[in-house]
């Protein structure tokens, strides 16, 4: 399984962290053991004081393709999910001041939290879905996938250019702005089209 995802995908997003908006997706990968298992808590790693959620529209591959056409996308998933980028952000800083690669910041253990999956049947359309991102029962951050600066399906067409999806692949689509730090004892839970879709406790 790989988990692709794609950085900068919403506007205000690239504001509050200062960075260029992109010409095209910028995409990068989190191994399989970033992710963290079902009902298990999130522990701050020893590595980072400064560990970022960034709550995310989640895609499920369905069937193996490469070089995917757009239009013929939205066939290769059914399934929809919300989950979270944790970002060691402090080390991230350092890293991108010294144009090294991400991957320390963003795919250590436990770095991908993945909830619950629904059909695409259960919305009218995957580029108008509400989300949000909850902290200790206060809403830190709120999107909608009308706001992204590449759509779903255009995602998909664009990673395949360079990866060959595979079933049971995920692609995490971009964050929206409201990023921030989170403290031991915080509590973190995903709602998507007003459906609670995982909790997360931090340790």
């Amino acid at each position: 399984m790989k988990i692709i995802c794609i950085g900068r995908n919403y506007t205000d997003h690239i504001k509050e962290l200062s960075n260029e908006r992109p010409e095209e997706p910028v995409v990068f990968i989190k191994p399989d053991s970033s992710v963290l298992p079902k009902e298990q808590d999130f522990y701050i790693p020893e590595f980072s004081n400064e560990i970022h959620y960034e709550v995310e529209v989640l895609v499920k591959i369905k069937k193996v393709g490469k070089h995917i056409d757009k239009k013929f996308a939205h066939k290769y998933y059914d399934e929809i999910g919300l989950g979270i980028d944790f970002t060691a952000r402090d080390l991230q800083s350092k890293l991108k001041e010294k144009g090294l690669p991400w991957e320390k910041a963003k795919g250590f253990d436990g770095a991908a939290v993945i909830g619950k999956w629904l059909h695409v049947s259960n919305f009218q359309d995957v580029n108008a879905l509400s989300f949000s991102l909850f902290k200790n029962e206060k809403e830190v951050q709120k999107g909608n996938t009308s706001l992204m600066l590449w759509k779903i399906d255009e995602l998909l067409s664009y990673v395949s250019k360079f990866f060959t999806l595979k079933k049971g692949d995920i692609i995490f689509t971009g964050t929206p702005a409201g990023v921030g730090k989170i403290q031991v004892n915080d509590y973190l839970s995903g709602v998507l089209e007003g459906q609670e879709l995982f909790t997360v406790k931090i340790k």
